[in-house]
C-alpha cells in the first residue's frame, strides 16, 4: 500500500547522494521541510549547500535517494523536472537576467513561455511583483541602468512572477556590494512574512536569526546540525558548527 504524503510537508528529501566522478558532493543527505516554513542553510565553502539546493528543481540531477516537493516525487522522468519547477522558484547568487531585456519584459517572459499567459496578463503580474520588491518605477529600465541589488530584486519579481510555492534561495546576496545587501534582505523578510516556503542558503547570520525557523549546518556534503534558529547561535551542539560561528560571527 503506498503511503499518503503529508499536505503539511512541502519538500522531503531522504538519503540524497549527488557524485561528480569520484567526489561526493552529498552524501546521503536527510531533511523534511514543512509549507510556511523558513530554513537557512549555512556552511564551509565546498560543503554542498548549493549543490543540495539546486537538486531540489534537478538543475543538478541526484544519483541516489529520494526528492519529494508538494507530493511530487523528482524522478528522472522529464516531466516530473517540469511539474516540480511549476512549484518552485529559484534565485541565484549572479542575476541571470537578459540584457537586451527591460525588468518588466524580464519578469514578463516565463509567465508567457510556460503558464501561457497573454501579453497584457504576464505584464499586470510582471508590474504586481516589481511593485512588490519596490521596483515598479524602474520597471522600463535595462539590467545595465540598475544597481546590482535592484538586479537582485528584479530577480526576485521574476521568480515570484511564476506564483510558486516554494521559493529557493542560493546566496543572493554573496555577489553585492555591502550597501546593497540589505535592500534584498528587507524583500526577503517581506516574502518570509507573507507565508511562502522558502530555502536559503546564504552567510548573513543576521538575516538566518530574524527570518529562519531553523537552520541547517552543512559540512563536507552532509547535514551535521539543524535546530531552531536562537538555539543554533547560541548553544550549538558540535564543535563543528562552535567553529564555523566563531569564524563567521567575528
Amino acid at each position: 500500500m503506498t503511503a499518503v504524503p503529508d499536505p503539511g510537508i512541502a519538500v522531503s528529501v531522504t538519503g540524497l547522494v549527488k557524485r561528480y566522478g569520484d567526489h561526493a558532493a552529498l552524501c546521503g543527505v536527510d531533511l523534511e521541510v514543512r509549507r510556511g516554513e523558513k530554513i537557512v542553510i549555512c556552511g564551509p565553502s565546498g560543503s554542498g549547500k548549493s549543490t543540495f539546493i539546486r537538486c531540489l528543481n534537478a538543475l543538478e540531477r541526484h544519483d541516489a535517494g529520494r526528492i519529494v516537493v508538494n507530493g511530487i516525487e523528482l524522478t528522472g522522468d522529464e516531466g516530473t523536472v517540469q511539474d516540480v519547477r511549476q512549484e518552485v522558484g529559484m534565485v541565484f547568487q549572479h542575476f541571470n537576467l537578459f540584457p537586451h531585456l527591460t525588468a518588466l519584459e524580464n519578469c514578463m517572459l516565463a509567465p508567457r513561455l510556460n503558464r501561457g499567459l497573454g501579453k497584457a496578463q504576464a505584464q499586470a503580474l510582471a508590474m504586481k511583483h516589481l511593485e512588490r520588491v519596490h521596483l515598479a518605477d524602474h520597471a522600463g529600465k535595462y539590467p545595465s541602468r540598475l544597481s546590482g541589488g535592484q538586479q537582485q530584486r528584479v530577480a526576485i519579481a521574476r521568480a515570484l512572477c511564476m506564483e510558486p510555492r516554494i521559493l529557493l534561495f542560493d546566496e543572493p546576496t554573496s555577489a553585492l556590494d555591502p550597501e546593497m545587501v540589505k535592500e534584498v534582505l528587507a524583500v526577503m523578510e517581506e516574502l518570509a512574512a507573507s507565508g511562502v516556503t522558502m530555502l536559503c542558503v546564504t552567510h548573513e547570520m543576521g538575516f538566518a536569526r530574524r527570518v529562519a525557523d531553523r537552520c541547517v549546518f552543512m559540512d563536507r556534503g552532509a547535514i551535521v546540525e539543524s535546530g531552531e534558529a536562537a538555539r543554533f547561535f547560541d548553544a550549538p551542539a558540535s564543535e563543528r558548527l562552535r567553529g564555523f560561528l566563531a569564524q563567521i560571527l567575528h
